[in-house]
């Protein structure tokens, strides 16, 4: 797939935050750091240990947010946001869902 239309998919996957349905480039600073702070609180032991490096990719998009003093998921580098993607479960690792 090329890299312009891999980026539109992800950009346009939906993530549920704040109550609803939002495409992920939509996605503010505050919407990711509250995502990364409700992973982490999530984390514990067993099965839910996985969800840890999840947690962590969701703050490492909220400081490239705030680094790029970008508004939005979308305003980011597209290599960026590629690279975070599988890491944050946006898209599986390793591909699609089907």
């Amino acid at each position: 797939m090329a890299a312009c239309a891999q980026l539109a998919d992800v950009l346009a996957a939906t993530v549920f935050i704040d109550g609803a349905n939002r495409a992920f480039g939509d996605l503010t600073p505050d919407q990711v750091r509250n995502r990364a702070d409700e992973l982490r609180a999530a984390v514990g032991f067993g099965p839910t240990a996985r969800i840890a490096p999840v947690a962590r990719a969701w703050r490492e998009l909220a400081m490239a947010l705030d680094q790029a003093g970008a508004g939005t998921v979308g305003q980011l580098e597209a290599e960026r946001v590629l690279v975070l993607a599988p890491q944050l479960w946006i898209v599986p690792p390793g591909g699609s869902l089907l």
